[in-house]
């Protein structure tokens, strides 16, 4: 069972605008949490805002962990107020994360927006697998894969931290200011046309804006390319009481914070 746990806050940067990346410091040893989980985090230490926010686990550093956050709401810009020694409350790591077979031949990792944050957890997370830190990204014999779609370059995020893990991102934005202009899914085709890959020991995963997974799907579908998403979902609880973050698959409604936020991703009902 997951406890509720204080953290302190032992940095709250600002990466870009509306960006931030806060560092927590638990009061007590949690469990590791593995890339595609998340936290509930308190905001403040009063009832208003009354509910906990979820984050995705974006890093773990031997104990404290990071999460990666953009201002949207009350909620959120009040946690980019907070300061170096401020308590905040948690609850985690919840929710089913990724799962990479050591021996799996080729990993694709695609990111649109703030999927960033759990995709850089996992792919740190699978260089660490592979002990190495030369670089993953090569014409032949790939390993992994990095694509990341943004709206434009002020929202890219993440790319000084990718390089460090051996990894050059292949990138787009909406508005072609930086890396190719369009959309992050048909530049995966362009790519993999050109770059052909043995389905069978391949497998993507992804996180992003809906229509950016739902357009994988098809694709994914289509090219009989294994796959998973982790969705963004709001939710109230965070432990599967309140049936609040439900989402249509083949096998019927999930919860997202429960069931998921990982999915196959055939098995995601998109409307």
């Amino acid at each position: 069972m997951n406890r509720v746990f204080k953290a302190s806050v032992i940095e709250n940067k600002q990466l870009i605008k509306n960006h931030f990346l806060i560092t927590l410091r638990p009061s007590e040893r949690i469990n590791k949490p593995t890339p595609g989980t998340f936290f509930m985090l308190s905001v403040n230490s009063g009832l208003d805002p009354l509910l906990k926010r979820p984050f995705s686990i974006h890093r773990w550093l031997d104990g404290d962990f990071q999460l990666l956050y953009r201002v949207a709401g009350k909620g959120t810009y009040m946690l980019s107020g907070k300061k170096q020694g401020n308590i905040l409350e948690a609850i985690g790591p919840l929710g089913k994360g990724f799962s990479v077979k050591k021996t799996q031949n080729t990993i694709i990792l695609v990111a649109g927006g703030l999927g960033i944050a759990p995709i850089f957890a996992l792919a740190e997370s699978c260089v660490r697998q592979r002990k190495t830190k030369a670089s993953l990204l090569t014409r032949e014999g790939d390993k992994v894969l990095f694509f990341y779609g943004a709206r434009t370059k002020k929202e890219v995020l993440c790319l000084e931290s990718l390089k460090s893990l051996g990894i050059e991102p292949i990138l787009s934005t909406d508005d072609g200011t930086l890396g190719k202009k369009g959309n992050i899914v048909n530049v995966i085709k362009k790519y993999l046309t050109r770059h052909p890959l043995p389905i069978e020991r391949s497998v993507l995963y992804s996180c992003g804006p809906e229509p950016m997974l739902k357009s994988l799907s098809a694709f994914a579908g289509k090219n009989n390319l294994k796959g998973y998403a982790a969705l963004e979902q709001s939710m109230a609880c965070g432990i599967g009481t309140c049936l609040g973050c439900v989402v249509n698959t083949n096998n019927g409604y999930k919860r997202v914070c429960k069931e998921g936020p990982v999915f196959p991703i055939e098995e995601i009902v998109w409307d």
